[in-house]
């Protein structure tokens, strides 16, 4: 008996899951470090952030009156939203002022966001169609900005020729599911899906690239000085 394409998009979405949740609990070792260290480091909160608005979107473009049948996008997304949620409550107990202050900030940001889009697509929008363009669109947005926020500390890497900061898990574990999540979309058309998880798979790769180039740090007398950084910018 053959599966029909439904029941192979299926299977690709309960795997996808899987590797979504294996996404977001990739930072758990980065977050056990700052526990037992006591201290952020040079780790920055900005993956966490854009991870969070990026659940929050495409939890809701899975609703029933946005997108139905989508239960397999809701599901995962809300997992990974309680996580980054969690995530950035350990990176505020053990941040400074700067970090807790933009955690906020932005937090609100984005809670505002969705409030004005939620409003603005159910009570201007009225189709199932448009309602999932608009926020298709935005989510698409969201989750490229998801793939590529480790990048913010690319510049640095390259200065200090040290990818120590660069998440490597949240790097192999977005690659992996950008090309799971591409092919889910590509069996029953969805180009929202499918923009936003091929872009990411990219942003994941060039990630990647920058983890093998840099994988060995150099020593502290190899370091540039902050002179020399200085002279670089």
């Amino acid at each position: 008996m053959t599966m029909s394409v439904d029941h192979i998009r299926f299977v690709v979405g309960i795997i996808g899951n899987i590797l979504s949740f294996c996404l977001f609990a990739s930072p758990m070792p980065t977050f056990k470090r700052i526990i037992k260290n006591k201290s952020v480091e040079e780790f920055h909160p900005y993956p966490y952030l854009a991870s969070a608005m990026n659940c929050m979107m495409w939890i809701y473009y899975g609703m029933p009156f946005v997108h139905p049948h989508s239960v397999l996008v809701v599901t995962i997304n809300s997992i990974g939203l309680f996580l980054q949620l969690c995530y950035l409550s350990i990176f505020f107990f053990f941040t400074g002022k700067r970090y807790r202050l933009e955690i906020v900030g932005i937090l609100l940001g984005e809670i505002m966001g969705l409030a004005a889009v939620v409003a603005g697509t159910m009570l201007g929008l009225h189709t199932y169609a448009n309602r999932t363009t608009v926020v298709g669109v935005l989510a698409t947005i969201f989750g490229i900005l998801m793939y590529g926020s480790p990048l913010s500390i690319m510049f640095k890497v390259i200065k200090t020729k040290s990818a120590e900061f660069l998440p490597k898990m949240l790097s192999i574990a977005c690659f992996l599911n950008g090309i799971c999540w591409a092919i889910y979309a590509l069996l029953k058309f969805d180009p929202y899906i499918l923009t936003g998880n091929g872009v990411g798979a990219l942003l994941a790769f060039v990630q990647l690239v920058l983890i093998v180039i840099y994988r060995n740090p150099p020593k502290e007398d190899e370091k540039p000085s902050n002179v020399e950084l200085a002279n670089i910018v």
